[in-house]
């Protein structure tokens, strides 16, 4: 990592965050034994309207102990990382919401790494993040490391998807791309405004990534790939994430416009009736 990525993502990671996205950070750390950071992000982060949106969070862990107690979750997560789970939080008469991934930092920093070439950890964590809890120097050097490590793996792939464009137009078509290797609810524009929210950040970056090889992905793999996995996550989220049929659906509809009414059964047997909305959900383009 070279001094300027460096002080580029020190920068954004130390900036302050939100009261709410603190007191949230605060209460998932208690629901979780060994936690080393808390680090925010996502939409949470750019809204001034933190009670209409959903608090996105990643709490790395030591181990997969810290992950959960239950034997079968920690199994799932180092099957199909991470783990995701729903939680909400009163203060002061208003109601928060929070997403939010547990995984180990050793696991993290495995799936930042260049030789892997499915984007969902490494293009995550290009996002501009706020650090929000740390516990101690080594701990923070380490998750550093690992976000850089993310920034220097996803530069290389945008570069590749499209030599010769903008730097902004570089980080909107990967952004773009990785949306297709999950069934991700997104609106056609929505790669490029994440980008343009920070087209500092992101020209910084390519900037201080310049001298970086390119990879050429092959994305028509990427996308069967990840399709796959994404499948197997929501599977693994249907016996974790309480709440979730109602969340999805919120998801669904604040993205892409579709309504989708969730019932008491699909609440009760969510996999079940994840299985058979899809189809429903490819036709009105709900999920792509």
């Amino acid at each position: 990592m070279t001094a300027a990525l460096q002080s580029l993502l020190t920068t954004r990671l130390k900036e302050p965050a939100p009261d709410a996205v603190i007191a949230m950070a605060d209460r998932v750390r208690s629901m979780h034994e060994g936690v080393r950071a808390v680090i925010a992000y996502g939409s949470a982060l750019r809204d001034a309207a933190l009670t209409e949106t959903l608090i996105d969070l990643y709490v790395l862990t030591e181990t997969f102990a810290g992950v959960s107690t239950n034997p079968l979750s920690r199994l799932g997560c180092r099957l199909v990382p991470p783990n995701v789970y729903y939680t909400e939080h009163t203060a002061d008469g208003q109601t928060y919401r929070a997403k939010y991934a547990v995984l180990p930092l050793s696991q993290l920093e495995a799936k930042t790494r260049s030789t892997v070439s499915n984007p969902y950890f490494w293009a995550r964590f290009t996002q501009p993040m706020r650090l929000i809890w740390i516990a101690d120097k080594i701990t923070e050097a380490k998750v550093l490391n690992t976000i850089a490590r993310a920034c220097e793996t996803a530069c290389t792939n945008a570069v590749g998807t499209s030599p010769g464009a903008s730097f902004l137009a570089q980080w909107a078509n990967l952004f773009r791309e990785t949306y297709r290797t999950e069934l991700r609810p997104e609106s056609a524009n929505r790669a490029s405004a994440i980008v343009e929210a920070d087209r500092g950040y992101y020209e910084g970056l390519s900037a201080v990534l310049a001298h970086l090889k390119p990879i050429q992905p092959n994305w028509s793999l990427r996308h069967a790939t990840g399709k796959l996995l994404s499948v197997l996550r929501l599977i693994k989220a249907s016996f974790t994430f309480q709440g979730g049929a109602d969340y999805i659906a919120w998801k669904i509809k604040r993205h892409s416009g579709v309504d989708i009414e969730v019932t008491d059964f699909q609440r009760r047997h969510p996999l079940i009736a994840g299985l058979l909305l899809l189809p429903q959900l490819l036709r009105k383009g709900a999920v792509r």
